[in-house]
């Protein structure tokens, strides 16, 4: 084949440093934003906290210092950093010891306060700890109780063997098959099985259990013996477990020969007791949610702001910026150029982000505004493409600004993927999103006769005969969603 040169024209699509900068930024979280600004913090000297400006003023003063900063980067940018008068010619040589702080200096607006003091909450409480684990749990227990070595030896593996729920996972043969002892000793599974008995009496009660029934036998034995119902609750969980799990209430009272009420009484002990006794020791910690906007109603108007406090408040150290000079090609000035340019980037780029958030969420607000009037039962179908016509984005766009983004409201703090939803469509042509088919399936599970709950072809009946064409599937799918068991789980005395 012979070898030519040749030119050709065409267009293709190139995404700049800077367009990838602010599509990262945009489907970040606020706490990964919150990361993502520390980090950029400590790796350009040429940006800075704006700690002195008030926060309702940011978002402008921040565009007017990045602008002064583009157009001039010689002179020094406005709101300049204001010095802190030194207090260490008026230190005094000794204190009383019953001085303060505060009484000596005058902290003003540097003085530091525990988080969460505003709200009276203890200052742990806002700060995550490392959770402790239910095998930690049971072995701080099991150095706290007289074991000869053998036995602590077989407590160690039993307690290996506990599962998360607080269950044996393995039987006593696999465990006595598998302990590493000296065979002269002759441990048989009876002194495991003792073992396992006092480990069961560890807390949580009930733990080690080997079914939940054994593990409500213990929790019920470890109870006060003139506990009202407490033996025929013993009797129920022995020797009737079987018919409690079918709720064959009619047969439990027959062979036990109780009334209905009495019958109450045994079944509100059993249910307070915990079958799954180790997910009182979990090692999750709290997720906490920092709402990015936050929806309020003003004059009969429904309004969306930005949350400032979570909104990182930046600009550009004018004591750089100045030392920055045009005509100069040296080394440390194109350092310092470069990190000007980066740092006008990334405030342009978070300064993008918080304008397309409140456009986002202000379209939401708007097709969604039966939701906060009247509730799910009133939320409207939407789809990502609704929204992407309304602020004229491209789909993939709002789908990075709704995710992982949190609104708060009124009645509480939703995703905003929570507010999109499919359709299904009405007996008069209208639609009805799968959101409010949820409320409505909600609200009639709670209204529903205990001892006569509603089957799912029951709630698509009363469903279409409101107008909503849903197939019983469809409800059985939605009620699983929400967690609600099906009909003969529900069933109840009444």
């Amino acid at each position: 084949m012979k070898q030519s040169i040749q030119l050709r024209l065409g267009q293709h699509l190139t995404m700049t440093p800077q367009l990838q900068q602010a599509i990262r930024l945009l489907q970040l979280s606020t706490i990964e934003l919150q990361l993502e600004v520390q980090g950029v913090l400590e790796s350009n000297l040429m940006l800075e906290h704006d700690e002195g400006d008030n926060p309702a003023e940011l978002e402008v003063k921040e565009g007017q210092r990045e602008n002064d900063a583009v157009k001039d980067a010689v002179e020094p940018l406005a709101g300049a950093d204001s010095d802190i008068a030194s207090n260490a010619d008026s230190l005094p040589a000794e204190l009383p010891g019953d001085t303060s702080w505060e009484d000596t200096f005058d902290m003003g607006a540097t003085s530091y306060s525990a988080p969460g003091d505003s709200d009276g909450r203890d200052f742990f409480e806002t700060h995550n700890s490392e959770g402790e684990t239910l095998h930690d749990h049971l072995m701080w227990q099991l150095d706290l109780t007289p074991f000869s070595d053998i036995d602590r030896e077989i407590a160690a593996t039993i307690i290996d063997s506990i599962n998360d729920d607080g269950y044996l996972s393995v039987s006593l043969e696999e465990l006595h098959e598998g302990m590493q002892l000296d065979p002269a000793l002759e441990i048989g599974i009876a002194e495991v099985q003792a073992v396992l008995h006092r480990i069961q009496h560890f807390d949580p009660v009930g733990v080690g259990a080997r079914d939940p029934a054994e593990c409500l036998i213990i929790q019920l034995r470890q109870m006060d013996a003139d506990t009202p119902w407490r033996k025929e609750a013993l009797q129920l969980v022995q020797d009737h477990v079987s018919l409690l799990g079918n709720r064959d209430y009619n047969q439990i009272m027959r062979r036990m020969k109780l009334s209905e009420s009495e019958l109450q009484e045994v079944l509100k002990l059993v249910q307070s007791l915990n079958p799954r006794p180790g997910s009182q020791i979990t090692t999750a910690t709290a997720q906490y949610v920092v709402p990015d906007v936050f929806v309020f109603k003003n004059k009969g108007k429904w309004q969306v702001d930005l949350n400032i406090e979570a909104t990182p408040r930046l600009r550009i150290n004018s004591h750089y910026a100045s030392l920055v000079r045009r005509a100069d090609n040296s080394e440390d000035n194109a350092y310092l150029r470069n990190h000007l340019q980066e740092a006008r980037w990334f405030l342009k780029s978070l300064q993008s982000r918080h304008e397309t958030l409140l456009k986002v969420a202000r379209c939401i607000v708007d097709r969604q505004r039966n939701f906060f009037e009247y509730g799910d039962e009133a939320m409207k179908p939407l789809v990502l493409r609704d929204i992407a016509e309304s602020v004229e984005m491209h789909e993939s766009t709002i789908s990075r600004v709704t995710t992982q983004k949190y609104m708060h409201t009124p009645r509480g703090i939703f995703e905003f993927k929570y507010f999109f939803s499919s359709h299904v469509g009405t007996s008069d042509g209208g639609e009805c999103s799968a959101t409010a088919i949820r409320a409505i399936i909600k609200k009639l599970v709670s209204a529903e006769k205990p001892s006569k709950p509603l089957s799912d072809s029951k709630i698509a009946s009363l469903l279409a005969d409101q107008g909503i064409k849903v197939a019983r599937r469809t409800i059985a799918k939605y009620r699983e969603a929400m967690a609600i068991p099906p009909s003969n789980e529900r069933k109840r005395l009444a």
